[in-house]
C-alpha cells in the first residue's frame, strides 16, 4: 500500500502569549526512533516543562502520543490529529513548550499545539512512497526515439541509461503500470526489445506523480 512520509527533520516556533512551542517533526521508521527523537528535545529545551509528542509507523499501525502533564486531550492528540488529517505517516512530532508566563486555557493549548505541528509539517517536504518495480529495457537505437517518447507521458523515474552495442534502459514504474507498460512498449516494438521487471520495494514518486494524486 502506497504512503505518504516526510524526507527530513524540521522545526519550527510558534509564539502564543509569549509561551514558545517548538515543533520538531521528523521522518521515523521504528518506535526505538520516535523514542530518540523524544529524548532529543528534552536534551535540546531543557527549559521546556512539556514535550508533547505524537507519532505514527506504518509498521503494525502503530500511533502513539503523550500531553507530558498539560491537561487530558489538549496536546499529544491534536498533535496525532494533525498528522493524521494530512495523511502522513512514519512521522515524529515533539512540540517542546517554553511557559511564557500566561495561562491558555484548554481551548488554547489545543490550537498553540495544533498549530505549531501543522507549522512545521507544512514547512517540511513530503514523499509519495509508492510501490514500484525495476524496468530494465533493452533496444536497439532506432528505437530508442520512440522508447523515449512513448515513456515521456508516463509516471516513471529513468534511473540510467547506457548506450554500447544497443541501448539499456533502467528506471523505475508503479507497480501497478508494470505490466500493462510493458506490454505496450513490446507492441509498439513489434518484439524487437528485451524487457525485464524485477521488484523494487518503495520509491519516492513526488517529482512525476500529479499533485493531485
Amino acid at each position: 500500500m502506497n504512503y505518504k512520509t516526510i524526507t527530513a527533520p524540521c522545526t519550527r516556533t510558534l509564539v502564543e502569549k509569549r509561551s514558545e512551542f517548538i515543533a520538531a517533526v521528523t521522518p521515523i521508521q521504528t518506535v526505538e526512533q520516535a523514542t530518540a527523537c523524544i529524548q532529543n528535545a528534552h536534551a535540546a529545551y531543557r527549559k521546556a516543562r512539556h514535550h508533547v509528542y505524537a507519532y505514527v509507523l506504518r509498521d503494525q499501525n502503530i500511533s502513539r502520543y503523550s500531553d507530558d502533564g498539560e491537561p487530558q486531550g489538549t496536546a499529544g492528540l491534536p498533535v496525532l490529529e494533525v498528522i493524521r488529517k494530512q495523511g502522513l505517516t512514519d512521522v515524529c512530532c515533539v512540540v517542546s513548550r517554553i511557559f511564557g508566563g500566561v495561562l491558555l486555557g484548554a481551548n488554547g493549548l489545543v490550537r498553540a499545539y495544533s498549530q505549531s505541528c501543522a507549522q512545521a509539517l507544512r514547512e517540511a517536504r513530503t514523499m509519495e512512497m509508492c510501490a514500484c518495480c525495476t524496468m530494465t529495457i533493452l533496444c536497439d537505437y532506432n528505437f530508442y526515439g520512440k522508447l523515449q517518447f512513448a515513456l515521456a507521458s508516463d509516471p516513471v523515474i529513468i534511473t540510467d541509461t547506457q548506450f554500447t552495442e544497443s541501448v539499456t534502459v533502467t528506471l523505475l514504474v508503479l507497480a501497478e503500470q508494470a505490466q500493462p507498460l510493458r506490454d505496450r512498449l513490446f507492441d509498439l516494438s513489434n518484439g524487437t526489445i528485451s524487457i525485464a521487471l524485477e521488484d523494487a520495494g518503495f520509491h519516492d514518486f513526488s517529482s512525476v506523480l500529479p499533485a493531485n494524486s
